[in-house]
């Protein structure tokens, strides 16, 4: 057998465009199945929206509207007031993977990778073959752009199909983006509708407006006029920055000196600190950053662990606030007891971070079930890839029956409970690009987990109350039930009518009252719930049951017919 030369080989290799890699491997962007595919649109139009209108520092107002065209296709309409995008950035922005502003920008912020929305324009290409519509507007008065845009895979450049100017006149300035592709609308847990409530949850800010395939139209108000202060962007700390990270950094540097260097690319670096990393190091502060050696590098990298450096500010990062989680909290589930907590500031990398916890307990929750966990990231709900999340982890290793639940080893405990957990960071730790899970860092694992604690105590002195109030019930209710026998005996004795009887009891009853104090009545007393936003994202028990008979019909008509197969098989064996 002949062999192939090397040149023959050569022949076939190529590069390969980014957007002709997501081509073939888009689940990685959360693009694997219909249902999820529908959601994960959604989710990156809104985002967008939502991060454009912090950014122009206008109070959001989204619309969210999904058109079912058939049985699979969908068309998803996501419309913002936010500034607007300017012409000649809007092909880029929506037709072009890996472009955008926030990937080299470290303040937090929902997008990251400048992929999320040029793929789902992507997804909408591939599965109908349709462009996406992008209708943008930048000012009163202005004149609105509309493009119709597909993406060249091979190159990953924008098409554009078609380019006009035209009449916005109900808006001043705002971006409206519409995507026809392949879907499954459902409702339940994992949906658009779950999506959309979640995000309202932890945006108290926004008002969303959603419209859903059944043209049911749900209002989210906000309910602060206030908005999240502005995320101040801030330079790398010394502490996250990697050795080949170091060595380009100073490649590009305009510094003439190595102290200057580290004064101007870093935060947290003063003049005294600079000094400090340099004499750790073993070098020189005048040393020209142009002339470091890779060894050189290798000392400047070991002198900045070596030294200490304060961590970095926080003011780039947004925490939503333990009030307002727990007023979304409330929300949506009606309990008998909340509590929440913000940790301080923490880093993981260099990278400055916070983790925020809030709980609910009892009430209308089943107590037969795992509890529910919420999980969140930068303000983002995450509703896919649970098991493979920091906070899951963080939650299946906190000891919760020390806090009043049930429990088995390294798993969810057990009862009528809900936890959500919100970390916020100049830059999420996702563990794939759909963003779905947060990797397991050791930093950011402990300060879930010492959240979680604080509001573990706080839920165990709350079931501790309900336990010792119920058992005070129980001694009250034995006594209760013997006060009439007392006065039945009594009136035997000494000759009691009936008026002085009744007047023992109430006498009898008095002393118990008297003896053991009044006995507190645990209720639920929830002003802030909304039973029509808490069905939202509720999967209809019925027809999951008859969706689960026809997966198992359909189960055993494969099953058949495998074994059909294999008998014809036998048969043509013997032939």
């Amino acid at each position: 057998m002949a062999g192939k030369s090397a040149e023959e080989l050569a022949k076939k290799q190529r590069d390969i465009s980014i957007a002709e890699f997501f081509e073939k491997n888009r689940h990685l962007l959360g693009f694997d199945n219909p249902r999820r595919a529908l959601m994960t649109g959604i989710k990156e139009a809104v985002d967008n929206a939502l991060d454009a209108c912090e950014e122009g520092r206008i109070l959001p107002e989204v619309h969210v509207e999904i058109i079912q065209l058939s049985e699979t296709r969908f068309r998803m309409i996501v419309e913002d007031n936010g500034p607007g995008i300017v012409k000649e950035q809007l092909p880029k922005i929506f037709a072009k993977l890996l472009y955008g502003s926030k990937f080299h920008k470290l303040s937090a912020t929902r997008g990251q990778q400048g992929i999320g929305i040029s793929a789902t324009v992507l997804y909408g290409q591939l599965t109908t073959g349709k462009p996406a519509t992008i209708l943008s507007k930048t000012g009163k008065g202005k004149t609105a752009h509309l493009f119709k845009l597909k993406i060249d895979t091979q190159t990953n450049k924008p098409q554009v199909l078609e380019d006009k100017e035209e009449e916005w006149e109900e808006k001043n300035h705002g971006t409206r983006i519409e995507i026809d592709m392949e879907g499954s609308y459902t409702k339940g847990r994992q949906s658009v509708d779950e999506y959309i409530k979640e995000t309202a949850i932890v945006n108290p800010h926004a008002t969303i407006i959603y419209t859903n395939p059944e043209a049911e139209q749900i209002i989210f108000p906000r309910v602060t006029e206030t908005l999240p202060p502005e995320p101040t962007e801030i330079k790398p700390h010394p502490y996250g920055i990697e050795l080949g990270m170091l060595m380009k950094m100073l490649e590009l540097t305009t510094s003439n000196t190595l102290q200057h260097f580290l004064m101007s690319e870093f935060v947290r670096v003063g003049s005294g600190t600079a000094k400090q990393i340099c004499e750790n190091s073993a070098l020189l502060p005048k040393t020209k950053p142009k002339k470091v050696s890779r060894e050189m590098v290798e000392q400047l990298y070991n002198g900045i662990q070596k030294t200490k450096i304060i961590a970095p500010p926080t003011d780039c990062i947004s925490p939503i606030g333990a009030e307002l989680l727990e007023k979304g909290l409330r929300k949506e589930i009606n309990a008998e007891f909340y509590c929440s907590t913000t940790r301080p500031a923490s880093v993981y990398r260099g990278n400055p971070f916070v983790v925020e916890a809030a709980l609910a307990y009892g009430g209308e929750q089943s107590g037969d079930d795992a509890i529910r966990v919420m999980r969140f990231a930068n303000r983002v709900p995450l509703l896919y890839l649970q098991g493979a999340c920091a906070i899951t982890k963080s939650i299946q290793t906190t000891a919760w029956r020390n806090y009043g639940l049930q429990q088995s080893r390294n798993s969810l405990p057990v009862g009528p409970c809900t936890v959500l957990v919100h970390m916020t960071s100049v830059w999420v730790p996702f563990t794939s690009e759909s963003k779905e899970a947060i990797a397991q860092y050791n930093e950011i694992m402990k300060e879930i987990k010492l959240a979680l604690q604080e509001c573990g105590r706080k839920l165990a002195s709350f079931v501790n109350k309900k336990r010792r109030i119920k058992e005070e019930g129980k001694k009250r209710s034995y006594i209760e039930k013997y006060i009439p026998h007392v006065a039945d005996a009594l009136k035997e004795i000494i000759g009691f009518d009936e008026i002085k009887k009744k007047k023992l009891e109430d006498n009898l009853y008095e002393i118990l009252e008297h003896a053991r104090g009044e006995l507190e009545e645990i209720t639920i007393d929830n002003p802030d719930y909304d039973e029509e936003i808490a069905k939202i994202g509720r999967e209809d028990k019925k027809k999951k049951v008859v969706e689960e008979k026809s997966d198992d019909d359909d189960d055993e008509k494969i099953k058949d017919a495998h074994q059909d197969k294999n008998k014809e098989e036998k048969q043509k064996t013997l032939i």
